[in-house]
């Protein structure tokens, strides 16, 4: 693991973590990246050697835009995040299943985590680039890929939004059973990385815990170019 990655990522404050991610289906990080990183890892998109397949958005109805996923072995930081972010997400996701009466726990172990995916038959990569140009946006979506899932996941901001681009706002709505869906956009600087759930978490209410269903996606890009790394900590088929 990168050791400079571990510390940064233990140095974060993970009980207002938890707590805003439980209040709202997200929660930030700020400053995972440097900006020396964040240039790095976007210089990589022209390098079609290191990524296992091109999505172009529009063919596919995803929206318009386009990414590639990152093939094994995985880049540095992209396997160094995965590996030190993963333990402090278990912990969360195992409480979020306590909390809905789901018996499956996630290992504390990335590399656990991801002998399991394999055996299943998940063994392809899910760690992204994504691009984005005037007129490009990301339906709203969830990255689910087969039958294991990690509930949470992140997204991390590599252009600067203070010069590289307008718009593209991160967005996340929440389906409510027998009310009506709420949004979340989250405002993000060049290295932020922001975590939410997958498919549902749950919510404490009057009656109990319920759950509530996630999607997220990008709002159009208004000039400029946007380039995001995708974490998703379980593979695919």
């Amino acid at each position: 693991m990168n050791l400079s990655i571990s510390k940064r990522v233990a140095a974060y404050d993970w009980t207002a973590f938890e707590t805003e991610l439980d209040g709202f289906g997200c929660a930030v990080l700020p400053a995972l990246l440097s900006p020396d990183e964040c240039a790095a890892l976007a210089e990589r998109y022209n390098d079609e050697s290191q990524f296992r397949s091109h999505i172009v958005m529009a063919r596919y109805g995803f929206g318009k835009g386009e990414y590639r996923y990152f093939k094994y072995p995985l880049p540095d930081p992209i396997q160094g995040l995965r590996a030190a972010l993963y333990p402090r997400l278990a912990r969360i996701a195992n409480g979020w299943n306590a909390r809905l009466g789901i018996a499956e726990s996630f290992p504390l172990e990335h590399e656990r985590f991801l002998a399991q995916c394999h055996a299943a038959g998940q063994t392809r990569p899910t760690p992204l680039v994504l691009k984005y140009v005037p007129g490009d946006f990301n339906c709203l979506h969830q990255d689910l890929y087969g039958d294991i899932r990690f509930p949470i996941q992140a997204a991390i901001l590599l252009s600067d939004p203070s010069k590289d681009f307008t718009g593209g706002e991160f967005v996340l709505t929440e389906q409510r059973p027998r009310m009506q869906s709420r949004v979340e956009v989250v405002p993000l600087r060049q290295g932020d990385a922001v975590a939410f759930a997958v498919n549902e978490r749950p919510v404490r209410g009057t009656k109990g815990t319920y759950r509530v269903k996630l999607r997220h996606g990008v709002s159009r890009l208004r000039s400029g170019q946007r380039f995001t790394a995708g974490m998703i900590f379980h593979d695919a088929r």
